[in-house]
């Protein structure tokens, strides 16, 4: 699984829990998109997760 390259945004585990109380393994995958980023003046391929996007830490090439 990709990991956001700007704050390291990955994916999580957990329980998933029924209405009788049972447990069963859970994971929770981050929105992380493939995107051209502009770095010292070339492009380059990140991944970057859609929160890092809308805020604004990465500018798209």
């Amino acid at each position: 699984m990709a990991k956001c390259d700007i704050c390291g945004k990955g994916v999580h585990f957990g329980n998933a829990v029924s209405h009788s109380h049972r447990r069963s393994n859970k994971i929770w995958k981050s929105n992380i998109k493939s995107v051209k980023v502009k770095i010292d003046g070339g492009a380059r391929r990140m991944h970057v997760c859609t929160s890092c996007l809308r805020s604004g830490k990465v500018e798209r090439a």
